[in-house]
């Protein structure tokens, strides 16, 4: 399955549970085969979905978030929500056709990253990813807890040891 940041779930009211928000669900449905017949990429637009079945969706939405009156109206006015932060938005023209911005939802990640730097114990914050990022590595980059394994200079502050512009002693 799917493993996402920490930024991506908030808190429920039961100690302990973390609840997925729509845009995550919807990236989960979209990265799973079976669920091609309901929900899929757009061939040639990058970021851009095309819900298959609404109402199906929906449903499936409803189950997870245990709420079967769950429908497509409701769902729609839940990702016009998005609008404004600007997190998805509805292609022109297109029936039931959503584009992400994925360089948004990176930015908006970043600050709240929970990285450790490497020998120091503090919060690292990596910088926003910049605009040129190839296009290819932003889910990866969205659907990890880790961007990377091996620490990077952005990982250490400037008094770090390793930092690039630390001065030799």
């Amino acid at each position: 399955g799917l493993v996402f940041p920490d930024w991506a779930y908030k808190a429920e009211s039961s100690p302990g549970s973390r609840q997925i928000q729509l845009w995550h669900f919807i990236l989960e449905l979209l990265q799973k085969e079976e669920f091609r017949h309901v929900i899929a990429w757009q061939q040639g637009e990058y970021g851009e979905f095309v819900i298959k079945d609404p109402e199906e969706v929906a449903r499936l939405w409803g189950r997870r978030k245990c709420k079967p009156q769950m429908n497509y109206d409701k769902l729609s006015r839940a990702l016009r929500y998005y609008y404004n932060k600007r997190i998805l938005h509805k292609t022109k023209g297109k029936r039931f056709t959503y584009k992400f911005n994925f360089s948004k939802l990176i930015f908006l990640s970043c600050p709240l990253w929970d990285t450790r730097c490497p020998g120091t114990g503090s919060l690292c914050h990596p910088p926003a990813m910049p605009p040129a990022m190839p296009s290819q590595l932003v889910p990866s980059v969205l659907l990890s807890r880790r961007v990377l394994a091996e620490p990077l200079a952005w990982h250490w502050g400037p008094r770090h040891p390793r930092h690039p512009e630390t001065p030799e002693k």
